[in-house]
């Protein structure tokens, strides 16, 4: 396996020099002129300029979140409350199968695109097949850089809709407790999980978890584990050495490595995160857990075998050491070959700067707008850190959403956080790694 790996890394060095270098500077498309432009406007201003542009028309969307449809409802409402003769079609869609970014690269291929935009996540593909590939541009909305205090020629990244998480979760009606993130790869545990194959954010985690600061939260953790758990873990950080140094991986690299080697070979593959929550709030899910969308317990509905208080986020407890699940972004996006550029700047700034624009997405807990203004009018609105409360009373402690400050910090839901440079560049070292992991777990 060590040849292997070592043939790889050498494979992947000529691989980053054979990929082809876009230009930083030149000439900026009709796109980029346009957001160039808006980038300077008020959403009020933006929005006369889609309706000069787009009234009558039909403005086509993909995304990975069907809610855009009701999004895109509510922005045209907006737009008529401005000019009440204007109309525009709905053509919001959503692809099975993680089809999303072979729809946008077929459709880049036309001198004027199907898509005026895209809400799109899985930060390592769009960095590698739409960002360094000129297909997507960045749009900052004035409103948004002025509450990030920044600016659009200041700000570098993508414009993040939301952090959405996946927490680790466990059925409470047992004995067993869950207290270190150590624990959900200790010896005879099958946490239930999205297939990394199949939920591709899921495997950018994997990916973060090497990076120097993840690395540090598992040496911490494990830190703070018993000389007997110690004793079970520490023969294989020791066998990862020699990996974590050929991947050029750094101090706590052996720690990340033997986590998600444990993980890997252990995790129980899922095919969603429904039934995953379905079965952990069910009473006979005893000992069970899983690591899954947080928002997911917005749904269960409460009976005799069912229900909410059956489950336990594990970083909620108190002792609870370690990792407490990961977070990954939903991106807005223009295709540099919109057909409606105007008109997607006003819906993406209408989405990241407004309450009626984010609300399909705001009114469940475990999103956080990267608005910091919308984010505390969403707190005001929807009141997420006190979910599980019914007159007054804290019927459903694991509803309380403690917040994206407190999600992230460390020492407190030490939420792993995907970077899309980072994750694009491990995903070919880090990530045949992982392959092997998984082909020879099978065999």
């Amino acid at each position: 396996m060590k040849k292997m790996l070592a043939m790889l890394l050498a494979l992947s060095m000529l691989f980053v020099m054979a990929v082809p270098a876009f230009a930083a500077e030149g000439d900026l498309s009709p796109v980029e002129q346009v957001i160039k432009e808006a980038e300077g406007m008020t959403l009020e201003e933006l929005a006369q300029k889609a309706i000069e542009e787009s009234n009558g028309a039909t403005f086509n969307a993909v995304g990975n979140s069907s809610r855009g449809t009701t999004a895109l409802d509510n922005f045209i409402a907006y737009l008529q409350t401005i000019d009440p003769d204007y109309t525009l079609g709905n053509g919001w869609s959503q692809p099975k199968n993680n089809k999303i970014f072979d729809q946008l690269a077929a459709d880049s291929l036309k001198e004027t695109g199907t898509y005026a935009m895209t809400l799109i996540q899985d930060g390592n593909q769009i960095e590698s097949k739409m960002v360094q590939t000129g297909i997507l541009d960045t749009f900052i909305p004035l409103e948004w850089a002025q509450a990030n205090n920044t600016t659009a020629d200041e700000y570098e990244g993508y414009l993040a809709m939301q952090t959405g998480n996946k927490v680790f979760m466990y059925n409470n009606t047992g004995d067993k407790v869950y207290d270190n993130c150590w624990d959900f790869v200790a010896e005879g545990e099958h946490g239930l999980y999205m297939d990394i194959d199949s939920e591709v954010v899921g495997k950018n985690f994997l990916y973060m978890l090497t990076a120097d600061k993840y690395a540090g939260w598992l040496h911490d953790a494990f830190d703070a584990l018993s000389d007997d758990e110690k004793a079970y873990f520490q023969p294989v950080i020791d066998e990862m050495g020699a990996d974590a140094e050929m991947l050029g991986l750094g101090p706590d690299g052996a720690y990340a490595l033997a986590w998600i080697k444990l993980w890997v070979e252990s995790y129980n593959a899922q095919t969603d995160d429904g039934p995953i929550c379905n079965t952990l709030v069910d009473k006979s899910a005893t000992d069970q857990f899983g690591l899954l969308v947080y928002s997911k317990l917005r749904s269960v509905e409460e009976s005799d075998s069912v229900s909410k208080n059956n489950i336990t986020v594990a970083a909620y407890a108190d002792d609870y050491v370690g990792i407490g699940g990961y977070g990954y972004c939903h991106y807005l996006f223009v295709p540099d070959n919109s057909p409606l550029p105007w008109t997607a700047c006003a819906f993406i700034a209408f989405i990241s700067c407004t309450l009626d624009g984010y609300s399909a997405w705001g009114k469940d807990m475990g999103g956080y707008s990267a608005n910091p203004e919308l984010a505390a009018t969403i707190e005001e609105t929807y009141h997420h850190s006190t979910g599980g409360y019914e007159d007054g009373v804290n019927v459903y402690d694991c509803k309380n959403d403690r917040g994206f400050e407190w999600w992230t910090a460390e020492g407190e839901g030490e939420l792993v956080l995907e970077d899309p440079q980072y994750c694009a560049s491990v995903a070919f070292t880090v990530g045949s790694w992982i392959e092997m992991l998984t082909k020879y777990s099978a065999g």
